[in-house]
């Protein structure tokens, strides 16, 4: 079966999974609320490999979910994570192995093919609805590339809902991830047997975790239909460490990863009769980080924070009080940003609407920016704001620039992309950085290694220690 094949018999086997015309249940494989092409990636490369081969004594199909809640896919999944479309494109086309397969990686084209083959969590809710489906349902859940429900269940330790689909309560059955552990998954003696709970933090892809498991457990088979998979799983690996460049996202499990996905590629198409020459590497990654690069010039302000979003929600130990901190990654200099808010007075404007919109009700509202600077260099950028009279959001942030700012070299903000804005200097530079109640900063962070997995943390320890 393609990898195209799956994909599309994967939403048909959902839906007669909630007209109950199942006799086994499916396994959902869900990826963070960031819903970034290693999530994707990671959810659809593992779901492939496990359908019908896991759990062990009772194989059952493996269906993978994008977690997004407001976008179905198709054209709006398209103009929301345009590098996906490109990665699958990619790795589907050249070539493709079914005629019907074919699609252009454009708008309408593609947007049309992902609506065919891919579900988010906005199509799970619709398809409720449009089946008529108003009981709690049970489902179980495969968790990679994170390892904690956003609406943990407070009976079930590894159990849970996500935003945007309170009408399913998913049940934790294996979990692959390389953040920091939460503690909120079961332990490995209450999953079916020999599913995995791998949460090992190092590694800059979960990609790559998934690749070196399904290696391991002999669920990677050597066919060239697995030269698409092998082409998508590399894809995330290579974004997500800037094909193996990135200082300090890199480990052996990412080396060895594209080293055995790269063999595989040219082996199989070796043996498919494929023209070796007509795979490399490099055009195939940087098509893939064009894509990525442009990825917010169609979207709105609010869509540019929500993109690749997380939050957590703390506690100070000493006042009780709580503090929920939302973090946005961006792919483009905070220069951009604020100059597509149309300036730093607008850009706040939208700041402030979007960490009170609904759902959001941030008290803490981080924006990380990670991009190329001048002479090629990886260049990244930090924006922290308080957004409410919180005192305990206050001394956290406080607390966090205290004891971090050496360990990720936050110095006074100065454009990095080779263009001095005259919106983002001088007086107008005082707009982004004021010590007051609603305290906010922007920095330069010369620590390019420290990605959200690395600053979430130390803000969220931050404000518990209080």
């Amino acid at each position: 079966m393609t990898l195209l094949q799956f994909l599309r018999h994967a939403r048909q086997v959902h839906l007669h999974f909630l007209s109950g015309a199942l006799s086994e249940p499916p396994v959902y494989v869900i990826g963070n609320p960031s819903a970034d092409l290693d999530s994707i990636v990671s959810a659809i490369i593992y779901s492939y490999c496990a359908n019908n081969r896991l759990p062990i004594k009772s194989p059952r199909p493996h269906i993978p979910l994008l977690n997004l809640p407001n976008f179905p896919a198709g054209t709006e999944l398209y103009r929301l994570r345009p590098e996906f479309s490109a990665a699958l494109w990619s790795s589907t086309n050249f070539p493709a192995l079914k005629t019907e397969e074919k699609f252009e990686n454009t708008l309408q084209s593609a947007g049309n093919f992902l609506r065919e083959h891919v579900m988010t969590v906005a199509d799970f809710a619709q398809s409720l609805e449009d089946q008529h489906v108003w009981k709690q349902i049970l489902a179980d859940a495969t968790l990679v590339d994170w390892n904690a429900f956003p609406r943990p269940s407070k009976t079930d330790k590894g159990s849970g809902s996500l935003t945007g689909l309170s009408g399913v309560t998913f049940r934790t059955v294996a979990c692959i991830d390389h953040h920091v552990n939460e503690d909120s998954m079961p332990s490995i003696d209450a999953l079916p047997e020999r599913q995995p709970m791998i949460i090992q933090p190092g590694p800059g892809s979960c990609a790559s975790l998934i690749t070196r498991e399904l290696r391991q457990r002999k669920l990677w088979d050597a066919n060239p239909e697995m030269v698409q998979v092998a082409k998508l799983a590399l894809s995330a690996v290579l974004i997500d460490t800037s094909n193996l460049t990135a200082e300090g996202k890199v480990t052996d499990v990412d080396r060895m990863a594209v080293e055995f996905l790269q063999s595989q590629i040219e082996e199989q198409s070796q043996a498919a009769a494929e023209a070796k020459g007509d795979w490399d590497l490099e055009a195939f990654y940087k098509s893939i980080l064009h894509a990525k690069q442009s990825s917010l010039d169609l979207l709105t302000m609010g869509e540019v924070l929500d993109r690749d979003y997380k939050d957590w929600t703390e506690t100070s130990q000493s006042s009780g009080k709580t503090v929920k901190m939302g973090f946005c990654s961006a792919v483009k200099p905070m220069r951009w940003i604020v100059q597509k808010a149309d300036g730093p007075e607008k850009f706040l404007d939208s700041v402030r609407s979007f960490a009170a919109s609904t759902g959001k009700d941030l008290d803490v509202l981080v924006i990380m920016t990670a991009f190329t600077g001048t002479n090629d260099k990886f260049c990244r950028e930090l924006f922290v704001s308080v957004m409410g009279d919180n005192e305990a959001a206050v001394k956290g942030v406080k607390s966090f620039v205290e004891h971090s700012s050496h360990h990720l070299g936050l110095i006074e903000w100065s454009p990095l992309d080779g263009e001095d804005i005259p919106e983002l200097t001088g007086d107008c530079l005082s707009i982004l950085n004021e010590d007051s109640t609603l305290w906010r900063k922007l920095w330069v962070q010369t620590n390019a290694a420290g990605s959200r997995k690395q600053v979430a943390p130390l803000l969220r320890a931050a404000v518990a220690k209080l």
